[in-house]
């Protein structure tokens, strides 16, 4: 039986614009600017670093990129039929234009993650090959803003890694820097090994002492963003656990919820403002835990909309009781924990198609394939980026 083909409600959309780059990335991250803080006027600039999983006979790169002229996509229809005569020309004016600058990368990039401090953008790599490496996004990030310095960069064509880490010895995809403490990493391996990276004079210091605790892959690491010894890992072997960098690494776990889901736990998100924790796993629930209770193994909500696993989850970073989830069932889904069952049954009193959806299910975003992550802007609020295998969606709703 042939899927229905889906037709896409722009009036549901504020802003909405695709991007493809010639291979997929299946990880990136926003890479804050100096543009201001609460952006809402249009038109908007993004940039992003992202890691490519090219076919095996292709290179891969790191691909730093700026998305700028997103202008708002939706607008209210005219009585008359001004636009009908828009030129040409106006035309190109409204079009998104992509600047994007590569940086050859050994192996697939499994997780890629960005951190700025003093005047510098770094980014942190897990390949394929085991290996963890830090780069310095200065150049390239100098080049997608501007031609001339672009053609130099391309001219160059090569770029070494600041730093890079072999003591996994096997590949990984968890993968944090501390928003607390400068230069500060977690990294975290398929072989069910953690380690702590921190910031010296000429480089890294890489604990080799494990963080010992999960029987199984480390699927996600998150620091804590208000105590700056504390993150929080999860597994394959279905546990959350979170961990205390003061004590030694085989006395470092100071809490575990064993049966977090009934399968794998693949992505865990730590909200900014409140004591929550969101998780997403291979069981397609969605689950919300209070630290203050986590000693219960008891999450405060669970979540059932998904029919595949979960692949990404991360609250709103300007307003704590959203998050936005992507699972591999092609959808992205965005919630807000502060809808109440009596606030849905007023909008929706006799409405069929909601009836049976969770009342916080605020909006369903759909037209990826193989969705594998998504990130808020901190800086343009309710603005949201996602990856899949084909390509990039950067969007706003008119729900956040």
């Amino acid at each position: 039986m042939e899927e229905d083909e889906l037709v896409m409600d722009q009036s549901a959309y504020e802003m909405y614009h695709q991007a493809q780059t010639n291979s997929p990335c299946l990880s990136f991250d926003i890479i804050s600017d100096d543009l201001g803080q609460n952006r809402s006027d249009y038109p908007h600039t993004c940039f992003m670093v992202s890691g490519t999983q090219a076919e095996p006979t292709q290179p891969n790169n790191l691909i730093v990129m700026k998305m700028s002229n997103l202008k708002r996509t939706f607008k209210e229809q005219k009585e008359d039929d001004e636009d009908e005569s828009d030129s040409d020309s106006e035309d190109e004016d409204e079009k998104p234009e992509l600047e994007a600058a590569l940086v050859r990368h050994s192996g697939t990039v499994n997780r890629v993650r960005a951190t700025r401090f003093d005047d510098k953008v770094l980014a942190a790599t897990w390949s394929e090959l085991g290996r963890v490496y830090i780069w310095d996004l200065t150049e390239p990030l100098q080049a997608v803003s501007d031609s001339k310095l672009m053609s130099e960069f391309v001219k160059k064509n090569s770029q070494l890694p600041l730093f890079q880490f072999n003591g996994h010895q096997t590949e990984g995809f968890a993968l944090d820097w501390s928003s607390n403490v400068k230069g500060q990493l977690a990294t975290g391996d398929c072989n069910k090994n953690i380690h702590v990276w921190t910031m010296i004079d000429n480089g890294w210091m890489v604990d080799q002492r494990p963080f010992v605790g999960h029987t199984n892959s480390i699927e996600d690491i998150q620091w804590s963003p208000n105590e700056p010894t504390v993150f929080a890992s999860c597994s394959s072997d279905q546990s959350i656990r979170v961990w205390d960098i003061r004590a030694s690494p085989l006395k470092a776990n100071m809490l575990t919820c064993d049966q977090a889901h009934s399968n794998d736990v693949n992505v865990i998100n730590w909200n900014k403002n409140e004591p929550f924790i969101v998780s997403g796993g291979d069981d397609s629930q969605i689950k919300i835990w209070d630290l203050r209770l986590f000693k219960d193994n008891r999450p405060v909500g669970i979540f059932k909309y998904h029919t595949k696993p979960i692949t990404s989850v991360e609250w709103n970073t300007n307003d704590s009781t959203v998050f936005a989830a992507s699972s591999e069932d092609n959808q992205l889904s965005i919630w807000d924990l502060a809808v109440e069952k009596d606030d849905q049954e007023q909008m929706n009193d006799d409405d069929e198609a909601t009836k049976d959806l969770p009342p916080q299910l605020l909006f369903i975003h759909q037209g990826q394939k193989e969705m594998k992550e998504l990130h808020w802007h901190s800086q343009i609020p309710g603005v949201l980026v996602s990856t899949a295998q084909t390509g990039f969606n950067i969007f706003k709703t008119i729900s956040v």
